[in-house]
């Protein structure tokens, strides 16, 4: 009977969690928070964590959430707002919320930022095991934080490929933001951000611009831009789509006609929706 007994016990162990390699994947796992992570040595290299109810190393998705701020500014506080609306609408992901070095005028210059989305993920897949999710990536951001997660998805492949990106109007052909400036304030922008221009070094702009990467493989991408921005015009968002088009990725631009750079309202609430539906059906 107690070895009877024993073996009815592990039965039901068995059945309710789900063994993967060396891991136990339960599926009774509480929701869980943590602030301010840090994924490397600089204070800036910090990161939010949001792990759903029930999560399990085979279900449950991730999104890393990258602010914008012109390379120079911002907060991951500022999508918090966000983040909680989505925890409701896309209760299968964790969020990962970063923040990054910022250019202050004399340190962390281009490609600093670059650099620490990719550390804040490499840092993420070392702990899949320890957060129970599986390696089912998304990237999101808005504006500069849009760039650097286009430039993820498209260029840094290794050690994770992702299975889609979605864009809140952020610049995808530093070249042609350059060359094309929708404001005099740009060039000098970008001139201090890289300590040089394109005609200094064409190279250096062509490996910092999302589109320069495209192709066949690339992930899946949702594009949200307002028709009136006037800080990154809905040209950079066109230049991309034409390019994902060309090269048969999976993709969607939303332009909405009368929002510049950022909306909130009925415009914000669609956007919400749009997310939702591209992500139920492009990442599974």
């Amino acid at each position: 009977m107690p070895g009877k007994l024993l073996s009815i016990i592990i039965l039901l162990a068995l059945i309710s969690c789900k063994k993967s390699g060396n891991v136990i994947d339960r599926s009774d796992l509480p929701p869980s928070s943590s602030m301010d992570v840090s994924y490397g040595n600089n204070p800036s290299q910090r990161m939010d964590i949001y792990l759903p109810e029930g999560r399990t190393r085979a279900k449950t998705k991730f999104l890393v959430m990258v602010h914008g701020g012109g390379w120079t500014g911002g907060d991951k506080g500022e999508l918090n707002a966000i983040i909680a609306r989505f925890q409701t609408m896309l209760p299968d992901y964790a969020f990962f919320n970063i923040n990054y070095r910022l250019f202050d005028g004399t340190n962390n210059k281009y490609p600093a930022q670059e650099d620490d989305v990719q550390s804040a993920i490499n840092y993420i897949l070392s702990k899949t095991d320890e957060y129970s999710i599986s390696h089912k990536m998304v990237l999101m951001g808005a504006s500069a934080g849009a760039h650097l997660a286009l430039l993820q998805a498209y260029k840094h492949l290794l050690p994770l490929r992702a299975r889609a990106v979605v864009s809140f109007y952020g610049p995808t052909d530093l070249v042609e933001f350059y060359n094309n400036p929708p404001s005099p304030a740009l060039q000098p922008s970008l001139n201090a951000l890289f300590g040089f221009s394109p005609e200094q070094n064409l190279s250096a702009y062509q490996q910092a611009s999302p589109t320069f990467f495209v192709n066949g493989q690339s992930a899946a991408t949702l594009i949200l831009h307002g028709n009136l921005d006037q800080l990154v015009p809905v040209s950079q968002s066109i230049l991309l789509k034409n390019k994902l088009q060309a090269a048969g990725v999976n993709n969607q631009l939303v332009v909405y006609p009368y929002e510049a750079h950022g909306w909130t309202g009925a415009s914000l609430e669609d956007s919400y929706n749009q997310v939702q539906a591209f992500l139920t059906a492009h990442v599974n």
